[in-house]
């Protein structure tokens, strides 16, 4: 059972990213072709690493992050990126991470990367730029490397990156299942954290999945999906559908559904027994949550109430069992933990470009507004800017769409400016590659539904 859900949840991650075709980049310098090719090794805590080296190397490293899945060295998100990449005289790096332990190996991720650099460099020689590139969980140890890594890189580029860190993703995911186990299976006990093994949390995603789909058949049921959907910063819109109108609730909750229908909980559920393997224990907790003031901040309140309204359902009696009811606690040396190994913080030491879609299920794009506003606390807002995409689905980017950010984040750092960051210009360049199409957009996402 634990084998199949561990492919299970390799299977959506996979699913999750549309594979990325890319284009041609800029003139460029030539560094050394010394000890060009393929090659590999291995790290001291037996991590592995892979590089390609291209014969005619244009003197810039792309040190790549991969996202959460199988501990196996990767240095571009697909095979068509790479291939491209190098075409362009781009030298890939990137390592697997610590394989001995859980897929979610944060401990262990900043530090293989920047081993994997020491280890490239002493092959190939020293890079003319260094630019580290992330996705998915991937693009959260991008941005520790883009807070760390000054004199080591040059700049980052993010991909759909779970920027806003470990704990806030279990937080909100926690409130998601617990409105589901609450209000739809209110007299099961449903395990919701410190699973002790795979099979338990696969349990739970099971449990979970089945009461969704018979609550979708009534409108009290679709009703607290919604709830539930909000609580999750689930997006409206789904892959393959046109997006509901502003106002069309119901149209909005049957896409919502449709998430949760291609088994978004197994990857929720998987990925939290994962989180608690690496960080030795619970890192979230709902104690103390007021789930009236959460809903009130949510993108999709709306939604919620007018959904409420239509099925004859008291929300705020639903609010207040919510509240009362909360009294999930976290391990105070697993929130500590998380905060050391699995968060950005608000720093920043090199230009860092984040771009993500619109409507990401997996890492919703008010991530990027929860980073955003941490960074600029922290006054180093100029070395930040964030790209949106208009569409479905998690790290769904095509070839040009990569192209251009990459294209943008050098601009960056050769220049200063951030001029080629913009929607219009990255549409430009992006539509300018004749490759597969772009969807650039000016966009600002709604603040991120975690309430603590």
């Amino acid at each position: 059972m634990r084998t199949r859900l561990r492919l299970s949840l390799v299977a959506l991650a996979t699913a999750a990213v549309t594979a990325l075709t890319t284009g041609s980049a800029p003139a460029a310098v030539r560094a050394s072709t010394a000890n060009t090719g393929h090659l590999t090794g291995t790290l001291a805590d037996g991590a592995t690493w892979t590089a390609d080296v291209p014969a005619d190397w244009n003197g810039t490293l792309l040190l790549f992050s991969h996202g959460f899945g199988p501990l196996v060295a990767r240095d571009a998100p697909t095979d068509a990126v790479r291939d491209e990449l190098l075409t362009e005289g781009y030298a890939l790096a990137g390592s697997s991470y610590d394989p001995n332990g859980s897929m979610w190996a944060l401990a262990s991720a900043e530090r293989d990367q920047f081993a994997t650099l020491d280890a490239v460099t002493a092959r190939i020689g020293a890079p003319r730029r260094t630019l580290s590139v992330g996705q998915s969980m991937g693009g959260l140890v991008n941005a520790r490397i883009a807070r760390d890594g000054a004199g080591r890189v040059d700049g980052a580029l993010g991909l759909c990156g779970l920027v806003a860190g470990g704990t806030d993703l279990d937080n909100y995911q926690l409130d998601a299942e617990y409105t589901l186990a609450r209000l739809l299976l209110p007299e099961q006990d449903v395990k919701l954290v410190r699973f002790g093994s795979a099979d338990e949390a696969a349990a739970t995603a099971q449990k979970l999945t089945a009461a969704v789909t018979a609550a979708q058949s009534t409108p009290q049921g679709r009703a607290r999906i919604a709830l539930a959907a909000a609580f999750l910063n689930l997006p409206t819109w789904a892959p393959g559908r046109t997006a509901p109108a502003p106002a069309d609730w119901a149209g909005q909750q049957e896409q919502q559904y449709a998430w949760f229908a291609s088994g978004i909980l197994a990857f929720v559920e998987g990925g939290r027994y994962a989180v608690e393997q690496s960080v030795g224990g619970n890192n979230s907790w709902n104690r103390g949550i007021d789930y009236t003031r959460l809903l009130a901040g949510s993108a999709h309140a709306s939604e919620v109430r007018a959904l409420y309204r239509a099925a004859g359902l008291d929300l705020r009696a639903d609010l207040r069992a919510l509240t009362s009811g909360a009294a999930v606690t976290a391990d105070p040396a697993a929130v500590r933990t998380a905060e050391r190994t699995s968060s950005a913080g608000q720093g920043l030491a090199v230009p860092l470009l984040d771009v993500h879609t619109t409507a990401d299920n997996l890492v919703p794009v008010e991530q990027e507004r929860r980073f955003a506003d941490r960074v600029h606390a922290a006054g180093r807002g100029a070395l930040l800017r964030q790209a949106y995409v208009e569409r479905q689905g998690h790290c769904a980017f095509t070839t040009a769409e990569t192209v251009a950010a990459l294209h943008a984040l050098e601009h960056r750092v050769a220049t200063g400016s951030w001029d080629a960051a913009t929607p219009e210009a990255l549409q430009r360049s992006a539509t300018a590659l004749g490759l597969d199409g772009a969807a650039y957009v000016p966009y600002r996402p709604a603040a991120l539904t975690v309430g603590r």
